[in-house]
C-alpha cells in the first residue's frame, strides 16, 4: 500500500471491457510521481488516499476481474505528510 494524493480525473470514452464505467483518478505520490488508479471510493481532487497495487488492486475492486494494477482503497481523513 502507498499513500498518494488525488490530483484529477481522467475521462476515457473508449475502454477495454474489464474497466467498464469505473472512475479513473490521477494520483501523485509523496515523491511527485504520477499514476492512474481505479477509484472505488469516490475520492476527490486534493484527497489523500491509500492504494492497493499489483494483483491486490483487483481484489480491492467490486469485481476482482477488473483490469487494474492500482486501486484507491480508502480516503484518509487525517494525515499530515512528513517534510
Amino acid at each position: 500500500m502507498e499513500i498518494m494524493q488525488v490530483t484529477g480525473s481522467i475521462t476515457c470514452t473508449q475502454r477495454v471491457d474489464g474497466l467498464g464505467h469505473m472512475n479513473l483518478r490521477v494520483l501523485r505520490n509523496t515523491k511527485g510521481k504520477e499514476s492512474v488508479a481505479v477509484d472505488q471510493v469516490g475520492a476527490s481532487p486534493g484527497n489523500w488516499v491509500f492504494t492497493a497495487s499489483g494483483s491486490a488492486a483487483r481484489f480491492a475492486c467490486t469485481n476482482p476481474e477488473t483490469l487494474t494494477d492500482l486501486t484507491i482503497a480508502g480516503i484518509i481523513d487525517h494525515w499530515t505528510p512528513d517534510g
